[in-house]
């Protein structure tokens, strides 16, 4: 599986509605998250709740995006996994986390809150997407 990379000054900002044509929600309304650390580097995993909001989530949600959402943890690079079984996106923020648990003065050294900060994206929601956990 080859990752997508971004760096935060690459976000694509291009759409085929405008953003009035949406109601905006967070991301949390659409999935729920884990995150943690990998040395110096956060690791986010996006989990849809319905096929149609992973598939809405497949495009909107980027590298490019996430690397722009956390530009103020300057990461290096951004790298997106899909898992599609689990209906999950996977992001790899690189080096994000001051030098990691052992060696940050960060409050959140291990990347935990990462995770949460990402679920409060607002997200333009196109009126075919169902955010409900019913499918």
């Amino acid at each position: 599986m080859v990752p997508t990379t971004a760096t935060a000054a690459s976000a694509d900002t291009t759409s085929t509605t405008t953003l009035s044509e949406r109601r905006v929600v967070p991301l949390s309304a659409l999935a729920h998250g884990r995150s943690g650390d990998k040395g110096n580097h956060a690791n986010i995993a996006i989990l849809a709740y319905t096929e149609a909001g992973y598939t809405f989530l497949c495009d909107y949600l980027t590298a490019e995006r996430v690397a722009q959402y956390f530009a103020a943890l300057r990461p290096s690079r951004v790298e997106r996994y899909e898992a599609p079984n689990v209906r999950g996106l996977n992001f790899v923020l690189y080096d994000v986390l001051g030098g990691g648990a052992s060696g940050s003065l960060r409050s959140d050294s291990q990347g935990k809150a990462l995770a949460m900060a990402l679920l409060r994206m607002p997200i333009p929601l196109p009126e075919q997407v169902n955010n409900t956990s019913s499918q």
